[in-house]
C-alpha cells in the first residue's frame, strides 16, 4: 500500500492556531498587531514543523509495512495507536529538538507494532517525552548500560583506579556538564520521581565497577525500548 504525503489542512493544530489568532483579537490591550506579529512569526515554523512531522512519520511507517511489520489498513482501526498519534503529534509541534522528535517518532512507530505497550503506558511514556529534556533522555540511556552507550557513541569508557561516582562517569560521556552538579540533581532526582531510576546518588562513592551498573528500572527500560527506532 502507498502512504499519500498530502498533508491534511484541518487538524487540531489548524484549530488551535485559529482559537489563538481569535483569542488574541478579542484583547483589546493586543488588538490586530499582535494578531499579525503572530501570524508572521509563531504561525509559520509551526506549520512547517507540523508539515515535516507527518511526512516522516508517514515514511517510516511505510518503512515498517514493507517490512511486513503490520499492515496500514489494520492501524485505521486501532484506536489505541490513533490516540498515540494524536498525542505525540501535538507534542511534536511543541518541540524543535531532534533528540525528542526521534524519541516521539519512533514512539508512533512502536505503538503500531502487534508487542506495543499497553495503551495507558504508551500516554504516560509521550507525556514523558514531551515534558522531559533532552538532558533527562541521555542520561536514562547512559545508565541504562553504561559500557553500551560507550561503545556505541564511539567513547573510549573512563578507567577508574580504586572508586568511581556516577557524576564522574556523566562528566566522561559530555564534559560540558562539569560543574553542573545541581542541574544534574534536578535531572535525576526527577527521572527517579517518575519510577525510571533507581541508583545511589550521584557522588556516591562505589567500586571502579559500580559506576558501570544498570541503573533503570524495568519501566526505565521499558521507556528506552519505547522511545528507540524498531529493530
Amino acid at each position: 500500500m502507498t502512504i499519500s504525503h498530502d498533508v491534511p489542512t484541518a487538524t487540531l493544530g489548524d484549530r488551535l492556531h485559529a482559537l489563538a489568532r481569535a483569542g488574541l483579537g478579542a484583547v483589546p490591550a493586543l488588538g490586530s498587531a499582535a494578531t499579525e506579529l503572530f501570524t508572521a512569526i509563531i504561525a509559520p515554523p509551526l506549520e512547517t514543523r507540523r508539515i515535516e512531522w507527518m511526512n516522516k512519520v508517514a515514511d517510516h511507517l511505510q518503512q515498517l509495512e514493507e517490512r511486513g511489520a503490520f499492515k496500514l489498513e489494520e492501524l485505521q482501526g486501532n484506536d489505541a495507536f490513533i490516540t498515540t498519534v494524536m498525542q505525540a503529534s501535538q507534542a511534536a509541534i511543541r518541540n524543535h529538538q531532534s533528540e525528542k522528535l526521534d524519541a516521539l517518532r519512533n514512539a508512533v512507530l512502536n505503538a503500531a507494532l502487534p508487542q506495543a505497550p499497553e495503551e495507558s503506558l504508551q500516554q504516560h511514556f509521550i507525556n514523558l517525552i514531551d515534558t522531559f529534556t533532552v538532558w533527562h533522555l541521555r542520561l536514562l540511556d547512559l545508565f541504562h548500560d553504561p559500557r553500551v552507550w560507550f561503545e556505541t557513541n564511539g567513547i573510549s569508557p573512563p578507567v577508574f583506579a580504586l572508586s568511581s561516582s556516577l557524576e564522574r562517569l556523566i562528566i566522561v560521556a559530555w564534559p560540558e556538564l562539569q560543574n553542573r552538579y545541581e542541574f544534574l540533581i534536578v535531572i535525576v532526582d526527577e527521572l527517579n520521581t517518575k519510577g525510571l531510576f533507581a541508583g545511589a546518588g550521584l557522588r556516591t562513592m562505589m567500586s571502579a565497577s559500580g559506576a558501570y551498573e544498570k541503573r533503570t528500572t524495568e519501566m526505565g527500560g521499558q521507556f528506552l525500548a519505547f522511545i528507540k527506532a524498531p529493530q
